[in-house]
């Protein structure tokens, strides 16, 4: 009997399924301890039709990467839409909602840790995804700037700055709890809150 043909939202819904599923393995365990097979076998198809959507590993890990932007994009510009139009209260939503999406989906800065991992230059597709939301972060806050609303600065190293202390939590989890820090929900939020008391007191316009 042949076989009945696979509907294009089902064949999409699949591609999904990988995505997800190498995200959750990649974040919790790391990049070079996943093999094909075993994401194959968290989503329930054989590896030849994981390797239909993506011809090797490489393929899969850049895939991850540029979701990973794409959703980072997405929850950062809904945040400043969002936002009262005070700078200061834009970036606390910007931070809150960063935040937040870690806390809902903690392979994520499973992730941001494995990109330290990474050889030089294979980010490149993420990195290619996420240069557009830089560039307008920079330029936003160059006319914040501008108009006497944030303490004036170089924009693009600020922006660098921020993004470091991130990616800085997930790769460096043990020089907070040195000082008693833990890497759970409570420590998050207090994480979110410190981080916003610095930026605000580092961004706060100076008085004249």
């Amino acid at each position: 009997m042949a076989s009945r043909p696979v509907s294009p939202n089902r064949r999409g819904d699949t591609r999904e399924r990988i995505l997800e599923s190498a995200t959750i393995l990649f974040g919790t365990r790391g990049f070079d301890a996943v093999s094909l097979d075993q994401i194959a076998t968290e989503v329930g198809v054989a590896k030849q039709t994981l390797l239909y959507w993506f011809a090797s590993k490489d393929d899969l890990v850049q895939a991850v990467l540029a979701n990973m932007a794409t959703e980072l994009t997405v929850v950062v510009e809904a945040a400043m839409r969002a936002a009262p139009d005070d700078p200061l209260d834009r970036l606390d939503a910007v931070v809150h909602a960063v935040f937040r999406s870690a806390v809902r989906r903690p392979a994520l800065l499973g992730l941001l840790r494995e990109l330290s991992r990474l050889p030089s230059g294979a980010t490149g597709y993420m990195t290619e995804h996420l240069t557009p939301l830089v560039d307008r972060a920079v330029n936003w806050m160059q006319s914040e700037m501008e108009l006497g609303r944030l303490r004036r600065g170089n924009p693009a190293i600020i922006v660098a700055m921020v993004y470091a202390t991130v990616t800085g939590i997930a790769t460096e989890p043990e020089a907070l709890r040195v000082v008693g820090w833990q890497q759970d929900i409570a420590g998050l939020r207090n994480l979110r809150l410190e981080m916003t008391r610095f930026l605000r007191a580092a961004l706060t316009p100076e008085k004249s």
